[in-house]
């Protein structure tokens, strides 16, 4: 599976593409950072950042989006600028029928490092490591983008396994009630067979006292 984690951000926005291998393997595809002038109009900053994004999606091809959900800070004007950039991955991917994932900045940390309050150093640190790099992502927002990617196949490996786990106990219960009847209709049939009412449970007795009989 590949994904392209997406870090937004008008004047930096960090891309990085992670495939995943055998178990918790990964390995990166492509990494960057789209950039946009402050001096542009917003309108303008928003489309270069589309047609970076656009050129990415169709070059790599990934199987999923993963953008880092945005949270109020107490920099109104900047997280605005923000959320304006988490929009266009976003759209992209519902256009291109993409499934899309949003993850907290807590969410990656503790994924990458084991640590939902790692700053920005460690993260960088943890990602290199776990995608086996020559050298650090630089700047933080390429390598927060790379790990928002490692994140959601993670996390995705980790669903997987909880959904088969339930599902393994459905079919064993499933299992359990289908051997249990046949010895039921038996104590049924030998009851019938000797004269006397099979042995009923609490749950029959109770529902026989609620109705009169």
């Amino acid at each position: 599976m590949r994904v392209l984690g997406v870090d937004p951000g008008l004047t930096r926005c960090g891309l990085g593409v992670v495939e995943s291998g055998p178990g918790r393997s990964v390995r990166m595809v492509a990494v960057g950072v789209v950039r946009t002038p402050p001096s542009d109009e917003p309108q303008e900053r928003l489309l270069t950042l589309q047609i970076e994004i656009d050129s990415w999606l169709a070059e790599h091809r990934p199987d999923a989006v993963a953008v880092e959900r945005v949270f109020a800070k107490a920099n109104i004007k900047g997280i605005m600028g923000t959320a304006q950039a988490s929009a266009v991955p976003m759209l992209a991917a519902a256009r291109l029928g993409l499934p899309l994932a949003l993850h907290t900045p807590t969410e990656v940390k503790a994924a990458v490092t084991g640590n939902g309050r790692a700053d920005k150093a460690q993260v960088t640190s943890m990602i290199t490591r776990i995608l086996a790099l020559e050298t650090a992502p630089r700047p933080a927002d390429a390598a927060d983008a790379l790990a928002l990617a490692v994140c959601h196949l993670w996390r995705g490996q980790a669903d997987a396994r909880l959904f088969a786990a339930a599902q393994g106990n459905a079919l064993q219960r499933a299992a359990e009630a289908a051997a249990q009847a046949p010895r039921n209709r038996l104590e049924e049939l030998h009851a019938a067979h000797s004269g006397r009412r099979p042995t009923q449970t609490g749950a029959q007795i109770a529902t026989r006292r609620r109705s009169g009989q």
